[in-house]
């Protein structure tokens, strides 16, 4: 694929709001997740919840997508000068030029909950829901779209924790054939009742906060988050622009909740974004490890990264320390990655102590200060839906 240019990026998590907060997170190895207190959950795990989403209000005009979902992308779109850079895009290209693809899992799941609440004597939901509005996938992105004034081409995308992954690469696909010049992309994931309970019937949510790759992982913790990036033609932007080069996708299809036991769709994404663009194992100097923190996720992964890098690539999570955003990883994890590579920094794994000895890639506990080139970021969902994104800077277009 050609290069995009990242003109901006961003994002809100349990770590704060905006990229400050990411970074200092990074540096510190610190975790932003906390004892489970949301809504009436009764659950012995941790979870990552955006401080003050439930205080945000939507602009008068769009109320009537109010719910937490659309708050917490709200709030999103305010950090780092997103809005604007949106802006000048608009300003270049026309409104009707940029696109909107937005990735999500749960949506807005939680007003149906608080809307059962409210039933009539029937049964009926109360007439004031929304469910298209509020509830409905593409919700997130129809909220997107109209808030930045877009009328470009738009779409949400669900495909468990690769969705917002997905979006780069649907993205970069609709920008290569002409359909937009350029395009907000991002995912927007936030806690509900029927997440928090439906894993934990599947008993994978752990009783303390994640720990990726630890001999005594147990896992996950789930996570909110909204995050975006705006991507753009590389004529648009400064040589040495950050830059998202390939992307990766495969469906494995192997167990609708487990991954294939070899990682064999993982490794197909990967070998994929590196094929996209035009990049070979040795070139990678980190791989954002999808890493959830479960014994089985961790194991498959493992087995992935050392078919095609082996122990030479520097590999962490950075679940432990926003938690598992489910439809919104992809792009949180992209998000991170962009800011390894601004930095030149290796995230450490906070909560993971004790490394698995079977486990044999490269994993850093710690992190730590490297020279950085190329990132690849890996994302795989429920059903085997896989996504890797590979990230570097413009000059590689050379």
């Amino acid at each position: 694929m050609r290069p995009l240019a990242i003109a901006a990026f961003t994002m809100t998590s349990c770590l704060g709001r905006g990229l400050e907060p990411a970074r200092a997170a990074l540096r510190d190895r610190r975790s932003g997740l906390a004892q489970c207190r949301f809504e009436t959950a009764a659950l012995p795990t941790f979870v990552g919840e955006i401080a003050g989403v439930d205080d945000v209000r939507l602009p008068e005009a769009l109320a009537r997508f109010d719910c937490r979902n659309n708050r917490a992308a709200e709030l999103g779109l305010r950090q780092d000068g997103f809005e604007a850079a949106v802006a000048a895009a608009v300003a270049r290209h026309g409104a009707d030029r940029v696109a909107v693809v937005m990735g999500t899992s749960t949506a807005g799941i939680l007003q149906t909950e608080l809307a059962y609440r409210r039933r009539d004597g029937e049964g009926a939901l109360p007439a004031d829901f929304d469910y298209r509005r509020t509830h409905n996938t593409f919700s997130v992105a129809d909220y997107v779209r109209e808030r930045l004034g877009l009328g470009g081409p738009c779409i949400a995308i669900s495909t468990a924790c690769s969705s917002s992954a997905k979006a780069f690469a649907t993205a970069a696909r609709w920008i290569e054939a002409g359909l937009a010049d350029a395009a907000v992309v991002g995912g927007v994931d936030t806690l509900c009742l029927t997440t928090l309970y439906g894993f934990d019937s599947l008993q994978l949510l752990s009783a303390s906060p994640c720990r990726p790759y630890d001999a005594d992982r147990d896992g996950i913790s789930i996570g909110e988050a909204a995050a975006y990036a705006l991507l753009v033609k590389a004529a648009d932007a400064p040589r040495g622009s950050l830059a998202l080069l390939g992307t990766g996708e495969s469906c494995d299809a192997y167990h609708m909740s487990s991954p294939h036991p070899e990682g064999a769709g993982a490794r197909m994404a990967m070998e994929g974004a590196l094929a996209s663009a035009g990049l070979h194992a040795k070139d990678i100097d980190y791989v954002n490890l999808h890493g959830t923190g479960t014994p089985s996720n961790d194991a498959a992964e493992d087995r992935a990264v050392m078919a095609l890098f082996g122990d030479l690539v520097s590999c962490s999570s950075t679940k432990g320390m926003t938690g598992h955003t489910l439809g919104a990883a992809g792009a949180v994890e992209a998000v991170v990655s962009l800011l390894a590579l601004e930095a030149g920094y290796v995230p450490g794994s906070p909560g993971t102590n004790t490394l698995d000895p079977r486990l044999r890639a490269r994993y850093e506990i710690h992190g730590g200060e490297r020279r950085l080139e190329h990132v690849v970021s890996n994302s795989f969902g429920f059903g085997g839906s896989n996504c890797s994104l590979a990230f570097g800077r413009l000059r590689d277009a050379a």
